[in-house]
């Protein structure tokens, strides 16, 4: 019987990728994201790789249609072996700028999103007694960025959720790890949302993380895909991905510094 993953956020970027990546390997996949068309035709890449495949449109941030994803995807499958959580947003821009509003949505997706699949996924690991879960964290939960606090604070909310989990679950037999990427060369701006003080501030913002998309030291959402196999593989707790390792190591070495450093580019 073929292993089944289910990815949120898996309609581009990292997710499709991951998507990818796991149905090379002879896996079956569940596919949850909000664009249909979009992850519809991602089920219909996988399936011509050979692998089933199905599309659920899903918005992450509701308890509800969280619970129907993970009853249609057990219902077709009958098992969630990997559950990879992914579905993400970012923003950027100073907290005088980012309304509650904001701080609700981005918590919604990144934090409350991964609490809803965790919980609807559990009762069934549980009771096959193994499963593994891998949440996509972020450098912005290892480290303080500037001008992303909202983003910092839902991605330190999710490594900290990651952490403590991992204790929790190692007895029942199942695996809780947490992959961190930097900056994705993929469809990133097309999601990223930016706050200022007036349409130039949020037109720098903008232009500030375009150069950093195109300064090579991006990952590609491959790199990204393969750090989450390997992780389900070989049952890591955290992986950093790519030149993001160097900088959080800094961080955790010389925090002072690092700090001193960032904060100058929070004005």
């Amino acid at each position: 019987m073929s292993q089944h993953v289910l990815i949120t956020g898996a309609s581009q970027g990292t997710g499709k990728a991951t998507a990818l990546k796991f149905a090379s390997k002879g896996w079956d996949v569940t596919l949850a994201a909000r664009q249909a068309d979009r992850l519809q035709a991602v089920a219909e890449q996988i399936e011509a790789m050979g692998s089933k495949a199905i599309a659920l449109p899903t918005d992450v941030g509701s308890a509800d249609q969280v619970s129907a994803l993970i009853e249609k995807s057990l219902s077709t499958f009958g098992k969630i072996d990997t559950l990879i959580n992914n579905a993400g947003i970012c923003l950027t821009g100073p907290m005088a700028n980012t309304s509650l509003e904001d701080w609700h949505r981005i918590f919604d997706t990144n934090f409350w999103g991964y609490v809803h699949t965790i919980r609807a996924v559990l009762p069934a690991m549980l009771s096959a007694g193994k499963g593994t879960i891998i949440n996509v964290g972020s450098i912005g939960g290892k480290m303080p960025m500037p001008n992303m606090t909202a983003y910092c604070a839902s991605k330190y909310a999710l490594t900290g959720m990651t952490e403590t989990l991992r204790l929790e679950l190692v007895s029942k037999g199942i695996h809780v790890g947490i992959v961190h990427p930097g900056i994705i060369d993929s469809d990133f701006l097309e999601r990223a949302q930016f706050r200022g003080s007036d349409d130039q501030a949020i037109q720098d913002r903008q232009n500030q993380m375009n150069q950093a998309l195109q300064s090579g030291l991006a990952s590609q959402p491959e790199d990204i895909a393969n750090a989450i196999w390997k992780a389900v593989q070989q049952e890591q707790n955290e992986v950093v991905v790519g030149v993001s390792a160097i900088a959080t190591n800094l961080n955790r070495l010389f925090p002072a510094l690092t700090q001193w450093a960032l904060s100058k580019g929070a004005s």
